[in-house]
Protein backbone atom coordinates (compact mmCIF):
# COMPACT_ATOMS: atom_id res chain seq x y z
CA UNK A 1 0.00 0.00 0.00
CA UNK A 2 1.25 3.35 -0.97
CA UNK A 3 1.01 6.26 1.55
CA UNK A 4 2.67 9.50 1.07
CA UNK A 5 3.34 11.04 4.38
CA UNK A 6 4.04 15.10 4.69
CA UNK A 7 7.18 15.85 7.15
CA UNK A 8 7.66 19.05 8.72
CA UNK A 9 10.22 19.72 11.10
CA UNK A 10 13.83 20.77 11.42
CA UNK A 11 17.26 19.51 10.34
CA UNK A 12 20.00 20.03 13.00
CA UNK A 13 23.31 19.42 13.54
CA UNK A 14 23.80 18.13 17.15
CA UNK A 15 26.41 17.51 19.45
CA UNK A 16 26.02 15.53 22.16
CA UNK A 17 28.59 15.22 25.41
CA UNK A 18 28.03 12.52 28.21
CA UNK A 19 29.16 12.98 32.06
CA UNK A 20 32.30 10.53 30.70
CA UNK A 21 33.82 13.15 28.63
CA UNK A 22 32.44 10.79 25.57
CA UNK A 23 31.14 13.39 22.87
CA UNK A 24 29.16 12.28 19.56
CA UNK A 25 28.62 15.09 16.62
CA UNK A 26 26.09 14.57 13.90
CA UNK A 27 22.70 15.48 12.09
CA UNK A 28 19.55 14.83 13.83
CA UNK A 29 16.14 16.68 14.23
CA UNK A 30 13.34 15.49 11.76
CA UNK A 31 15.76 13.12 9.61
CA UNK A 32 15.05 10.77 12.29
CA UNK A 33 11.52 10.30 11.67
CA UNK A 34 12.64 10.48 7.84
CA UNK A 35 15.25 7.72 7.86
CA UNK A 36 12.41 5.34 9.61
CA UNK A 37 9.59 6.72 6.46
CA UNK A 38 11.81 6.16 4.07
CA UNK A 39 13.58 2.95 5.65
CA UNK A 40 10.51 1.83 5.92
CA UNK A 41 9.21 2.15 1.84
CA UNK A 42 7.46 5.22 2.25
CA UNK A 43 7.10 7.82 0.24
CA UNK A 44 7.86 11.24 2.35
CA UNK A 45 7.69 14.57 1.31
CA UNK A 46 9.91 16.79 3.63
CA UNK A 47 9.34 20.42 4.44
CA UNK A 48 11.89 21.97 6.20
CA UNK A 49 14.83 24.97 6.13
CA UNK A 50 18.14 23.66 5.91
CA UNK A 51 21.13 25.91 6.68
CA UNK A 52 23.61 26.39 3.61
CA UNK A 53 26.70 25.31 5.66
CA UNK A 54 24.66 21.78 6.53
CA UNK A 55 23.75 21.12 2.65
CA UNK A 56 26.30 19.16 1.81
CA UNK A 57 26.08 16.56 4.62
CA UNK A 58 22.68 16.20 4.45
CA UNK A 59 22.64 15.73 0.87
CA UNK A 60 25.41 12.79 1.35
CA UNK A 61 23.18 11.32 3.60
CA UNK A 62 19.77 11.88 1.57
CA UNK A 63 20.70 10.78 -1.73
CA UNK A 64 20.20 7.04 -0.98
CA UNK A 65 17.18 7.49 0.33
CA UNK A 66 14.94 7.11 -2.73
CA UNK A 67 11.39 7.75 -1.66
CA UNK A 68 12.34 11.11 -0.12
CA UNK A 69 11.19 13.98 -2.19
CA UNK A 70 13.13 17.62 -1.62
CA UNK A 71 10.69 19.87 -3.27
CA UNK A 72 9.78 21.17 0.11
CA UNK A 73 13.62 21.60 1.34
CA UNK A 74 14.55 25.53 1.28
CA UNK A 75 17.64 26.58 1.90
CA UNK A 76 18.95 29.19 4.47
CA UNK A 77 22.38 31.12 4.91
CA UNK A 78 24.21 29.98 7.79
CA UNK A 79 25.43 27.33 9.41
CA UNK A 80 21.52 26.28 10.11
CA UNK A 81 20.25 24.83 13.43
CA UNK A 82 23.26 23.81 15.79
CA UNK A 83 22.39 22.40 19.20
CA UNK A 84 24.32 21.13 22.10
CA UNK A 85 22.75 18.10 23.86
CA UNK A 86 24.37 17.37 27.44
CA UNK A 87 23.45 14.29 29.34
CA UNK A 88 24.36 14.16 32.59
CA UNK A 89 24.20 10.84 34.83
CA UNK A 90 21.32 12.01 37.08
CA UNK A 91 18.06 14.25 35.96
CA UNK A 92 17.47 15.90 33.17
CA UNK A 93 19.64 16.82 29.61
CA UNK A 94 20.89 20.26 29.11
CA UNK A 95 20.25 21.70 26.04
CA UNK A 96 21.77 24.42 24.22
CA UNK A 97 20.69 26.17 20.58
CA UNK A 98 23.35 27.81 19.07
CA UNK A 99 21.58 28.98 15.88
CA UNK A 100 18.40 28.94 13.63
CA UNK A 101 17.09 29.01 10.65
CA UNK A 102 13.93 31.09 10.05
CA UNK A 103 10.27 29.64 10.41
CA UNK A 104 9.10 27.18 7.13
CA UNK A 105 6.72 29.09 5.11
CA UNK A 106 3.35 26.91 4.74
CA UNK A 107 3.26 27.69 0.99
CA UNK A 108 4.34 24.19 -0.18
CA UNK A 109 3.10 22.38 1.91
CA UNK A 110 -0.36 23.46 1.04
CA UNK A 111 0.02 22.77 -2.39
CA UNK A 112 0.92 19.37 -1.31
CA UNK A 113 -1.36 19.02 0.40
CA UNK A 114 -3.55 16.41 -1.58
CA UNK A 115 -1.41 14.24 -2.20
CA UNK A 116 -0.53 13.16 1.15
CA UNK A 117 -2.66 10.70 3.36
CA UNK A 118 -0.65 11.47 6.48
CA UNK A 119 0.92 14.95 7.73
CA UNK A 120 3.44 15.39 10.94
CA UNK A 121 4.88 17.83 12.26
CA UNK A 122 7.87 17.90 14.99
CA UNK A 123 8.83 20.54 16.86
CA UNK A 124 12.53 19.86 16.85
CA UNK A 125 13.54 23.55 17.80
CA UNK A 126 10.42 26.23 18.77
CA UNK A 127 11.04 28.02 15.90
CA UNK A 128 10.02 25.44 13.01
CA UNK A 129 7.14 27.16 11.87
CA UNK A 130 4.57 30.35 13.40
CA UNK A 131 1.67 29.38 15.24
CA UNK A 132 -0.42 31.41 12.10
CA UNK A 133 1.04 29.42 9.49
CA UNK A 134 0.38 26.11 11.42
CA UNK A 135 -3.35 26.53 11.84
CA UNK A 136 -3.65 27.97 7.93
CA UNK A 137 -2.04 23.74 7.24
CA UNK A 138 -4.14 22.52 9.25
CA UNK A 139 -7.28 24.01 8.03
CA UNK A 140 -6.28 22.74 4.14
CA UNK A 141 -5.29 19.36 5.94
CA UNK A 142 -7.37 16.48 4.36
CA UNK A 143 -5.32 13.66 6.16
CA UNK A 144 -4.83 12.81 9.85
CA UNK A 145 -2.23 15.47 11.41
CA UNK A 146 0.26 14.29 13.84
CA UNK A 147 2.25 16.64 15.89
CA UNK A 148 5.29 16.05 18.24
CA UNK A 149 5.32 18.89 20.81
CA UNK A 150 8.87 18.08 21.43
CA UNK A 151 10.79 21.67 21.70
CA UNK A 152 7.36 23.99 21.88
CA UNK A 153 7.58 24.64 25.48
CA UNK A 154 11.43 25.33 25.71
CA UNK A 155 12.89 29.30 25.77
CA UNK A 156 13.82 30.57 23.11
CA UNK A 157 16.91 31.61 24.17
CA UNK A 158 20.57 31.22 22.02
CA UNK A 159 23.47 30.16 23.81
CA UNK A 160 22.55 29.27 27.45
CA UNK A 161 20.58 26.47 28.72
CA UNK A 162 16.96 26.14 27.59
CA UNK A 163 14.08 25.91 30.17
CA UNK A 164 10.64 24.13 30.04
CA UNK A 165 8.02 26.97 30.38
CA UNK A 166 4.73 26.84 30.26
CA UNK A 167 3.10 26.27 27.33
CA UNK A 168 -0.99 28.00 27.62
CA UNK A 169 -1.43 28.14 23.93
CA UNK A 170 -1.07 24.43 23.78
CA UNK A 171 -4.84 24.13 22.42
CA UNK A 172 -3.86 26.72 19.85
CA UNK A 173 -1.42 24.09 18.11
CA UNK A 174 -3.69 21.13 18.73
CA UNK A 175 -7.05 22.00 18.07
CA UNK A 176 -8.08 19.87 14.60
CA UNK A 177 -4.84 17.61 14.74
CA UNK A 178 -5.49 13.84 15.12
CA UNK A 179 -2.62 12.78 17.02
CA UNK A 180 -0.15 13.88 19.95
CA UNK A 181 2.90 12.73 21.22
CA UNK A 182 4.49 14.93 24.31
CA UNK A 183 6.75 13.29 27.06
CA UNK A 184 6.19 13.77 30.83
CA UNK A 185 7.86 16.78 31.35
CA UNK A 186 6.31 18.62 27.55
CA UNK A 187 2.71 17.27 29.45
CA UNK A 188 3.78 19.48 32.39
CA UNK A 189 4.20 22.72 30.27
CA UNK A 190 1.24 21.82 28.89
CA UNK A 191 -0.80 21.82 32.28
CA UNK A 192 0.74 24.90 33.43
CA UNK A 193 3.22 24.00 36.07
CA UNK A 194 6.69 22.33 34.04
CA UNK A 195 8.49 21.16 37.32
CA UNK A 196 5.51 19.73 39.02
CA UNK A 197 5.12 15.73 38.16
CA UNK A 198 1.40 14.54 37.13
CA UNK A 199 -0.32 11.91 38.64
CA UNK A 200 -2.57 9.75 35.85
CA UNK A 201 -5.76 10.89 37.01
CA UNK A 202 -4.49 14.53 36.14
CA UNK A 203 -2.96 13.20 32.90
CA UNK A 204 -6.23 11.79 32.00
CA UNK A 205 -7.94 15.44 32.78
CA UNK A 206 -5.25 16.31 30.09
CA UNK A 207 -6.43 13.69 27.71
CA UNK A 208 -9.96 14.78 27.78
CA UNK A 209 -9.02 18.22 26.74
CA UNK A 210 -7.21 16.85 23.63
CA UNK A 211 -10.07 14.80 22.97
CA UNK A 212 -12.65 17.94 22.91
CA UNK A 213 -10.27 19.34 20.47
CA UNK A 214 -10.96 16.48 17.86
CA UNK A 215 -7.84 14.49 18.74
CA UNK A 216 -8.01 10.57 18.44
CA UNK A 217 -5.25 9.51 20.59
CA UNK A 218 -2.34 11.06 23.01
CA UNK A 219 0.84 9.12 23.04
CA UNK A 220 2.74 9.97 26.74
CA UNK A 221 6.34 9.08 26.05
CA UNK A 222 7.83 7.60 29.34
CA UNK A 223 11.67 6.61 28.06
CA UNK A 224 12.54 3.37 29.46
CA UNK A 225 9.06 2.49 31.00
CA UNK A 226 7.33 2.44 27.73
CA UNK A 227 4.79 4.72 26.59
CA UNK A 228 1.02 5.59 27.72
CA UNK A 229 -1.40 5.59 25.18
CA UNK A 230 -4.92 7.84 25.64
CA UNK A 231 -7.95 7.38 23.47
CA UNK A 232 -11.36 8.51 24.11
CA UNK A 233 -12.45 4.93 24.74
CA UNK A 234 -9.24 3.51 27.34
CA UNK A 235 -5.90 4.56 27.97
CA UNK A 236 -3.07 1.67 28.07
CA UNK A 237 0.51 1.84 29.61
CA UNK A 238 2.49 -0.62 26.96
CA UNK A 239 5.47 -1.51 28.40
CA UNK A 240 9.21 -1.22 25.95
CA UNK A 241 10.49 -4.69 25.32
CA UNK A 242 13.95 -5.34 27.19
CA UNK A 243 17.31 -3.73 25.91
CA UNK A 244 19.93 -5.76 25.59
CA UNK A 245 22.50 -2.86 24.72
CA UNK A 246 22.52 0.85 24.97
CA UNK A 247 24.90 2.77 22.46
CA UNK A 248 22.82 5.78 21.81
CA UNK A 249 19.50 7.21 23.12
CA UNK A 250 19.17 9.73 20.71
CA UNK A 251 16.65 10.14 18.63
CA UNK A 252 14.51 6.84 20.39
CA UNK A 253 11.53 9.13 20.57
CA UNK A 254 11.64 10.49 17.18
CA UNK A 255 12.19 6.59 15.67
CA UNK A 256 8.81 6.08 18.08
CA UNK A 257 7.36 8.59 16.30
CA UNK A 258 8.00 6.90 12.89
CA UNK A 259 6.70 3.44 13.16
CA UNK A 260 3.78 4.77 15.02
CA UNK A 261 2.55 7.19 12.14
CA UNK A 262 3.02 4.07 9.37
CA UNK A 263 0.83 1.91 11.31
CA UNK A 264 -1.66 4.74 11.59
CA UNK A 265 -2.16 5.38 8.47
CA UNK A 266 -2.99 1.61 7.74
CA UNK A 267 -5.27 2.03 9.43
CA UNK A 268 -4.10 0.39 13.00
CA UNK A 269 -5.42 1.27 16.19
CA UNK A 270 -2.77 3.15 18.33
CA UNK A 271 -2.27 0.76 20.81
CA UNK A 272 -1.00 -1.52 18.19
CA UNK A 273 0.96 0.73 16.60
CA UNK A 274 2.40 2.08 19.70
CA UNK A 275 3.37 -1.32 19.92
CA UNK A 276 5.32 -1.23 16.86
CA UNK A 277 6.80 2.23 17.21
CA UNK A 278 8.22 0.73 20.72
CA UNK A 279 9.72 -1.93 19.30
CA UNK A 280 10.84 -0.28 16.53
CA UNK A 281 12.70 2.35 19.15
CA UNK A 282 13.79 -0.14 21.36
CA UNK A 283 16.08 -1.68 18.52
CA UNK A 284 17.29 1.81 18.38
CA UNK A 285 18.83 2.07 21.05
CA UNK A 286 21.98 -0.12 19.80
CA UNK A 287 22.82 1.95 17.03
CA UNK A 288 23.90 5.29 16.42
CA UNK A 289 22.95 8.17 14.19
CA UNK A 290 20.36 9.02 11.34
CA UNK A 291 22.52 6.57 8.48
CA UNK A 292 22.16 3.66 10.86
CA UNK A 293 18.27 4.35 12.23
CA UNK A 294 18.00 4.24 8.19
CA UNK A 295 19.25 0.79 8.07
CA UNK A 296 17.79 -0.19 10.90
CA UNK A 297 14.10 0.64 9.37
CA UNK A 298 14.84 -0.89 6.19
CA UNK A 299 15.89 -4.32 7.46
CA UNK A 300 12.84 -4.43 9.54
CA UNK A 301 10.88 -3.61 5.98
CA UNK A 302 12.68 -5.92 4.40
CA UNK A 303 12.07 -9.07 6.48
CA UNK A 304 8.36 -7.74 6.86
CA UNK A 305 8.18 -8.11 2.84
CA UNK A 306 9.75 -11.49 2.71
CA UNK A 307 7.57 -13.12 5.63
CA UNK A 308 4.12 -11.98 3.33
CA UNK A 309 6.18 -13.68 0.60
CA UNK A 310 6.72 -16.78 2.58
Amino acid sequence: MNINFGLIGTITSDEITFESGQSIKGLGGVLYQAAVLCGLGKEVFLYTNLGEELVQEVEKIIENWPTLRREGIGHAPGPGNQVHLHYPKKGERVEILKSVVPPLSPRQVIEDVNKLEMLVLVINSGFDIELSDWRKIVAAAKSPVWIDVHSLPLSRELSVPRKYLPLREWKEWAEGVSFIQVNEKELSSMLGHPDKSYNEDEISRFGKMAFNLGVKAVFVTLGKEGVLVMTPEESKRIRSPKVKSVVDTTGCGDVFCGGVVVKLAVGKDPFTAAFFGLELATKAVSTKGIEETYILARHHWEEEKRSKIN
